[in-house]
């Protein structure tokens, strides 16, 4: 996996100025103008669209759509305005279909539509240290009923040699001891859980499937493939829908029933993609997740993708043990009966209980 510069330099650095990308057609008669178009957007502005007519054929009217949407239409060559503030961020292709003299034309281009939200720094304090269990490394957290849900990984067991077994485990957080667990052959690596309807959704990482299981009993129920080939990394849900990543700065939005896509998010901070988002918390309508590698939690806005605030957890690696095999920061659990925070990491030996000052 990539490394990136830091998370602060991310969400704070100034927004990128690239060009449009050209558009993917040979048409020869018409094309949409380029010229008036901005590389970048964001969703307080328009987007405004014309046809430059190289033919002087009369065109009779114009169907655009923005990734294969239809937005609205004009009659003969007619200028086209459309508001981007209701549109996921990320690439925005755009699309003309030309009616002309009993025939059609299609041309189209792309614009990218960045966020235009300055991320709010937040604070935290440390209200409790437990026991996390050494031989956990730790991909996602979650909490049901007051009780804490992990998933873990195999870990790489780069300096004792020995490898960690991944596995989905309910955990009495107070103690650090396993209740229950259920654990996986070495083919397969474990990664994010989320619990919806009394289920609990296991990612793995290249195997392309989700494991179900029943919360109470942890008979498994099913095996779901994903949608398409992609890695699985961290998961939450809203209450109706699977919201998951696969490494990128894509989150995928599916049906917990079927694991078929309803919609996707690109996360955003300015002008920049987040790539490597992982473990993910849905929170008061809000999507926590941690940077994979950095020691940052982001807040993102599930509507559009753009990053609102992030948290800089950079002393807790401070105050964990220095173990052998000990990896980097990775799970956030909220726990709404104490309306605070549980974040890890990979074979740390401490779990810390956190309130984020807003």
């Amino acid at each position: 996996m990539r490394n990136y510069n830091t998370l602060a330099f991310i969400l704070l650095a100034t927004l990128l100025v690239v060009s449009c990308d050209k558009k993917t057609n040979t048409e020869s008669f018409f094309s949409i103008n380029e010229d008036i178009l901005k590389a970048q957007y964001t969703p307080k502005e328009s987007i405004k669209l014309e046809v430059v007519d190289s033919s002087n054929k009369k065109i009779d009217s114009i169907v655009y759509s923005i990734n294969d949407l239809k937005v609205g239409s004009v009659k003969g060559n007619s200028k086209f305005s459309f508001a981007l503030k209701d549109q996921k961020l990320g690439y925005q292709n755009l699309k003309a279909k030309i009616y002309f003299e009993g025939t059609t034309e299609v041309d189209s281009t792309r614009v990218e539509l960045i966020s235009d939200i300055t991320p709010k720094v937040l604070t935290y304090t440390i209200v409790n240290t437990y026991p996390h269990d050494i031989k956990a490394y730790t991909e996602g957290l979650e909490f049901y009923r007051d009780t804490l849900y992990e998933g873990t990984g195999n870990g790489s067991g780069n300096e004792t040699g020995i490898k960690g077994i991944s596995s989905m485990r309910k955990v009495d957080y107070k103690t650090g001891k396993v209740i229950k667990k259920v654990e996986y052959p070495e083919v397969v690596f474990g990664e994010g859980i989320s619990i919806l309807n009394g289920k609990i959704y296991q990612l793995t990482y290249k195997q392309n499937e989700c494991y179900v299981y029943d919360v109470t009993t942890f008979k498994k129920l099913k095996t779901l493939p994903y949608y398409k080939e992609m890695e699985g990394w961290g998961m939450t849900n809203d209450g109706k829908n699977l919201y998951y990543n696969d490494g990128s700065e894509k989150i995928h939005i599916v049906n917990p029933e079927t694991f078929q896509q309803i919609d996707y998010l690109n996360v955003y901070s300015g002008g920049f993609k987040i790539p490597s988002i992982n473990e993910l918390e849905w929170v008061d309508g809000k999507i926590y997740s941690n940077i994979y590698q950095k020691n940052f939690v982001i807040v993102i806005n599930p509507k559009n993708g753009a990053v609102e605030a992030m948290l800089d957890l950079s002393d807790l690696e401070k105050k964990r043990t220095k173990l052998p095999d000990v990896d980097v920061l990775n799970g956030i659990a909220y726990n709404p009966k104490t309306k605070t925070f549980f974040v890890t990491g990979k074979n740390w030996d401490k779990m810390f209980e956190i309130k984020i000052n807003q």
